[in-house]
């Protein structure tokens, strides 16, 4: 596929949002989780990239508007609030997770979080040996991982006995991840159909990461599939056509798009299934973050969304409100009136909305059921199949 000048200055565009943007048996179903361990990129990262990289001018979600909605300071996520996992410590009645790097307070037991913004799932030399550059290095799944392995657990974690059971006391948390990795390839203008191609080394980076969890003690993990890009701003202006046939005509998300979503997605739960298959102590959750989103995409207005499902807050002009400078822009008055935040990430409220569905709702396979213990502050959480 041939890119314009346009066309490569929105993909960069978007690469710079990707950059900056129990027991082991049957006790598994009903264990309750004293921390959560994050891995995955942008839309997890509670911190960790402003703390491994150094940027002149700063990374754009390093100063206001971002963090303004609950933070009321930028604090290194890619969103004007909380994320799905901020949501989902709430919901299990945890702090916040906090950033590996510069994370306070980090103590045996506690949660942490590897997840960093522009993390691709597949090494950097996959890339290098394509002729893709690698824009922000030693950040990808297997770094992560190795974060965990080789400096957290040996620093907390000195007895067989104290690891086993924090690992499963914990819900780790294995994405989302992935994304990153085909704008790598967008970027270096790459067709869509090569990117394709590269789908299943993708999904298998990904789940050679859950092996070696499971093979560290991991009894519950939740793996959150793509969003639907099709239905993002930045993409909707990338790729913005004439062809009315390319569109969903009830949300206006380009259908192509969103089916490359769906075909990684599928992707993912079927190794996910295989895993399962082979692991049949261990809980494997898939986060159904595509369908969870689209009701909004569909239906914005009985969500809130009241500026509608495709513009967004921080932005400037154009359909989609997009500011590809993200300095001096405009930013609406009320976030929560809004499901995209900048072009690429989503709003807290948007992300709230995600993680309601992935807790009290149906958009996990299998489907949980989290009964409440304490629902003045959502106390100790109960995970079982309904």
């Amino acid at each position: 596929m041939a890119f314009s000048t346009q066309n490569r200055l929105i993909i960069a565009y978007i690469f710079l949002l990707i950059n900056l943007s129990s027991t082991q048996t049957k006790q598994a179903s009903s264990s309750c989780f004293k921390s959560i361990i994050g891995f995955g990129d942008s839309l997890a990262d509670t911190g960790n990239l402003i703390h491994l990289y150094k940027s002149d001018p700063p990374f754009f979600f390093t100063v206001p508007p971002y963090g303004e909605t609950f933070f009321h300071h930028p604090s290194g996520i890619c969103s004007d609030g909380r994320l799905i996992i901020d949501f989902i410590a709430e919901y299990l009645g945890l702090p916040l997770v906090p950033p590996f790097y510069g994370g306070k307070n980090l103590s045996g037991g506690s949660s942490v979080n590897f997840a960093t913004a522009s993390a691709n799932a597949l090494p950097d030399y996959f890339f290098m040996s394509k002729g893709i550059k690698v824009r922000n290095a030693n950040i990808s799944l297997s770094d992560q991982l190795r974060w965990f392995k080789e400096l957290f657990l040996p620093k907390f974690y000195r007895k067989h006995s104290e690891l086993k059971r924090f690992m499963e006391e914990s819900l780790v948390i294995v994405g989302e991840i992935g994304g990153n990795d085909y704008n790598h390839a967008l970027l270096d203008g790459k067709s869509m159909e090569s990117v394709k191609n590269f789908v299943p080394q993708v999904v298998g980076e990904i789940t050679s990461a859950i092996n070696e969890l499971i093979k560290l003690g991991a009894v519950t993990l939740m793996v959150p599939g793509n969003f639907p890009i099709g239905c993002l701003a930045a993409y909707l202006t990338m790729f913005k056509s004439l062809n009315q046939n390319d569109y969903d005509p009830k949300t206006g998300c380009i259908d192509w798009l969103n089916e490359f979503a769906t075909h990684h997605n599928n992707l993912l739960q079927s190794e996910l299934n295989r895993i399962q298959e082979e692991n049949p102590t261990t809980k494997i959750i898939y986060a159904d973050y595509y369908n969870a989103a689209m009701r909004f995409y569909g239906s914005p207005l009985e969500y809130g969304f009241t500026k509608g499902g495709l513009a967004t807050c921080c932005g400037g002009c154009g359909p989609y409100n997009i500011d590809p400078s993200l300095r001096g822009s405009q930013v609406c008055e009320n976030p929560y009136e809004y499901v995209g935040w900048d072009g690429l990430h989503l709003t807290e409220a948007a992300y709230k909305v995600v993680a309601t569905g992935l807790i009290k709702e149906s958009y996990t396979i299998p489907r949980i059921n989290y009964s409440w213990a304490l629902s003045s502050n959502y106390g100790a959480v109960n995970l079982s199949d309904q």
